[in-house]
């Protein structure tokens, strides 16, 4: 694993360089959220409760950099939206939003959007965002509290909750989060999060958030009794069970579009975003890209609708960063912004905080552009022409599927799992069709293709994928 790890950070590095931003101290860049100004500059705020205002910041050595303090004194904020004049941003305790309105380079007006959630005390409340959702109003996630709770308890933790920032009027719109540390608006509308692995969540997700859905976790549930709002009847998840089966008794559970199978891919996924622009070269545009906290890395991930059911596959992406992910930002130069932080959370990058850019160097990796789901199998699509015979050998795959349990103990093992046998065939010199018996509703479909190699003979840069079928294709 190391070896490969290794050689795996080495191509990376050929195709998507990280430039490290210098951030003179005794500055402390833990960072909770990120946002675009006009004129290439950033705003940052981070988990210490400032946010500073970032000029020259795409200096080619990453070196220059200025930091204003733009505000303090806010508890830790863990996200950031500008719109217009206005900076929003989720603390612990409320959705706030500030503007500099005598423009000298400061915030001087702070205001509570909406305040409806309590916090108790405990560490682990908590709370991301703002997004705008499809209806127009700021959608954020509430993290359920750990270990003992010596304040008592409060209610709406583990929601989705979505406000009117004209009014502050508010409405929970989603429950059973665990700790759901990135919110993100997809470009046609609707909100996904991920969430991190543990009870109730047996691995690590990118799920859409459906009003009125349920995504695993009990803790909140008994916030609907309060005569504010009546998120309707959610019964219980089963003591334990396999998640593909839980439909059968919560309707209202919603499986993840995406499995991240844990330490395969990340451990704790956070922020995320799409390259509506190719910015990662042209094969990737319309992707996600997702920051894990843990695993210092990226993930990239593909979507598609099938059955009218968000459903994809992930795939490695960019490993070795400096320190946890915890936001991503597009910035003014194409290339891609990574805040990190590791506070408390631990992470595999060497440093305990900064700021990276990662960019795309031009070069085309060979690799699986993206894993399709067909009636009878998949379809792979790949980003530069494969080698014809090998891609037609099926020892040149291995696959499995297996799903995850649903219980209250930390994270789940790979459950029912089971070989596939793919019978592939070459569609065109891009594209191959894995046929194979056992196709199953719920569960990941775990590929490898270590035997693949590229018409000119390159070796894959990633040589893994896995898809997670929520729907079956019908013919």
């Amino acid at each position: 694993m190391a070896l490969w790890l290794a050689l795996a950070q080495a191509g990376e590095a050929d195709v998507y360089p990280v430039t490290t931003i210098a951030v003179p101290e005794p500055i402390v860049l833990e960072v909770g959220g990120l946002a675009l100004l006009p004129k290439d500059e950033l705003l940052i705020c981070t988990r210490r409760g400032e946010i500073w205002r970032v000029e020259n910041a795409y200096a080619a050595d990453g070196k220059g950099a200025r930091f204003h303090l733009w505000f303090d004194g806010l508890q830790e904020p863990l996200g950031l939206l500008l719109e217009g004049e206005w900076v929003y941003t989720v603390q612990r305790g409320e959705l706030s939003r500030l503007r500099d309105a005598d423009h000298d380079g400061r915030a001087d007006e702070l205001e509570t959007v909406s305040d409806p959630w309590k916090i108790s005390g405990n560490y682990h409340e908590y709370a991301f965002g703002p997004v705008r959702g499809p209806d127009r109003r700021l959608w954020l996630t509430l993290n359920r509290p750990f270990g003992d709770e010596p304040f008592g308890h409060v209610d709406w933790r583990g929601f989705a909750l979505a406000i009117d920032p004209a009014d502050g009027a508010w409405q929970p719109v989603c429950a059973g989060l665990r700790s759901p540390c990135g919110i993100e608006a997809a470009p046609w509308g609707e909100v996904f999060y991920t969430d991190n692995q543990g009870e109730w969540c047996g691995t690590s997700k990118l799920s859409l958030l459906t009003p009125g859905s349920f995504h695993g976790h009990p803790w909140g549930i008994e916030s609907t009794r309060l005569p504010e709002w009546k998120f309707g009847a959610v019964p219980m998840p089963p003591d334990r069970t396999l998640m593909p089966l839980v439909k059968a008794s919560v309707p209202a559970f919603e499986l993840p579009a995406v499995w991240f199978p844990y330490d395969e891919m990340g451990r704790s996924p956070a922020g995320f975003l799409w390259d509506t622009e190719g910015r990662f070269g042209p094969f990737f545009q319309g992707h996600v890209f997702v920051g894990d906290q843990f695993d210092a890395s990226l993930i990239r991930v593909t979507l598609e609708r099938v059955n009218g059911r968000w459903q994809g596959a992930c795939y490695p992406f960019r490993m070795g960063l400096a320190s946890g992910v915890t936001r991503v930002a597009w910035g003014a130069d194409g290339s891609l912004l990574v805040g990190m932080t590791n506070r408390g959370w631990g992470s595999r990058g060497r440093d305990t905080q900064g700021l990276q850019r990662v960019r795309w160097s031009g070069a085309t990796p060979f690799e699986v552009r993206e894993m399709r789901a067909l009636p009878g199998g998949f379809e792979l699509e790949f980003t530069a022409p494969v080698d014809a015979a090998r891609a037609a050998d099926p020892a040149s795959y291995r696959m499995t599927s297996y799903t995850y349990e649903l219980h209250e103990e930390y994270g789940s093992a790979k459950m029912d799992e089971q070989p596939l046998a793919p019978r592939p065939s070459v569609v065109d010199g891009t594209h191959v069709r894995l046929t194979l018996d056992g196709l199953r509703a719920g569960y990941v479909h775990e590929l490898h293709y270590e035997g693949l190699r590229s018409g000119a003979g390159a070796a894959p840069l990633h040589d893994r994928a896995y898809y997670t079928l929520v729907e079956i294709p019908t013919p």
